[in-house]
């Protein structure tokens, strides 16, 4: 198979009512389907909801997850294996009674594939995954898996495509977000999306501007060429407890052009074809093959000032660069 026909999917959840999403979900992805897509990504944590989840209780946490083989993610299974499609789902998962910010991959085959973010910063009790997931599909290509963060940091990506991923599912929750940055995202006022219908031009600027679609732009394309993969970018749209999620849903092929994405500011299913093809000789793919990794030891090094996901996210500290200096530039100083 050289063309597979994809589909990102972005909606507004309903907080803390699974059955609500799950509805959402079924829907969209039969729109998806019936459009000719194999594979349909929705967003992160989309059967739940995000933002809120942090003002929650350990106690209400634990009562909302499931197990990756629980209800929910049988239900999205149930529904892969009948549209003959994949089905990517956000959810809070419980396992062994620790949590995660997850993602289930459902094939239509019956494999379950589950991502835990790498990254997780949204509440004190979820914890970070340890693992990447990338897997073969039924398609023939084969996948990999990165949650919102997990993206922002290029060496997830780097090892994402090293591992054989060449359609990258990038499930998130962003745009609007109150960045420590002094020019990174800003929160955009709720009164934007609730005057939307009778305000359309300010919508339509602040999906557009430098807290959302301009922002993306900036690194989101880079991630899809300098790896030569497909990036399959889902988001979330609407009112996220105080922020605004933006949508901006796309796909993004090898050479990080945009193949498809969706203009309004509202529930949307975006479809594209992905020409495999591109992959093998694309510029990203083939600057792998220049890699010398015997230069690249500083990386896998604690360099004294790493902070967890959640201390990072949330920090108003500047950051301190105080890598030491290579052995011979040390000399010839």
């Amino acid at each position: 198979m050289t063309t597979f026909r994809a589909a990102v999917v972005q909606f507004e959840p309903t907080p803390d009512q699974p059955a609500a999403n799950l509805g959402a979900v079924e829907r969209l992805a039969r729109e998806a389907v019936g459009g000719g897509a194999r594979l349909v990504v929705f967003p992160e944590l989309c059967l739940l909801g995000y933002w809120h989840l942090r003002n929650h209780t350990r106690e209400r946490l634990h009562e909302l997850a499931e197990p990756a083989d629980g209800p929910l993610v049988s239900r999205i299974l149930a529904l892969a294996k009948e549209l003959d499609a994949g089905i990517g789902v956000g959810f809070l998962e419980e396992a062994d009674g620790v949590l995660f910010n997850a993602y289930a991959v459902c094939l239509p085959d019956g494999r379950v594939h589950v991502h835990r973010k790498l990254h997780a910063f949204e509440h004190e009790e979820i914890a970070s995954g340890t693992t990447y997931t990338v897997f073969d599909t039924p398609w023939g290509f084969r996948a990999g898996v990165l949650i919102c963060w997990d993206n922002n940091l290029v060496e997830n990506v780097r090892i994402t495509a090293l591992l054989g991923a060449t359609v990258l599912l990038a499930p998130h929750q962003t745009g609007g977000t109150n960045s420590r940055s002094p020019h990174g995202m800003k929160p955009i006022p709720l009164s934007v999306w609730e005057n939307r219908l009778t305000d359309p031009g300010a919508v339509e600027a602040a999906f557009n501007g430098p807290s959302a679609r301009e922002w993306l732009l900036r690194w989101l394309p880079a991630r899809a060429h300098d790896n030569g993969l497909f990036v399959l970018f889902s988001n979330g749209v609407g009112r996220d407890d105080d922020e605004l999620r933006t949508g901006n849903s796309m796909i993004l092929d090898p050479y990080g052009r945009i193949l498809a994405e969706t203009p309004v500011a509202a529930e949307s299913v975006v479809l594209s074809n992905l020409d495999l093809e591109l992959v093998s000789l694309s510029t990203g793919r083939r600057w792998l093959r220049g890699r010398r990794p015997e230069l690249y030891g500083l990386l896998t090094e604690r360099l004294g000032n790493e902070l967890n996901p959640r201390a990072a996210r949330f920090s108003n500290a500047p950051v301190e660069l105080h890598a030491p200096l290579p052995q011979h530039s040390a000399d010839e100083a």
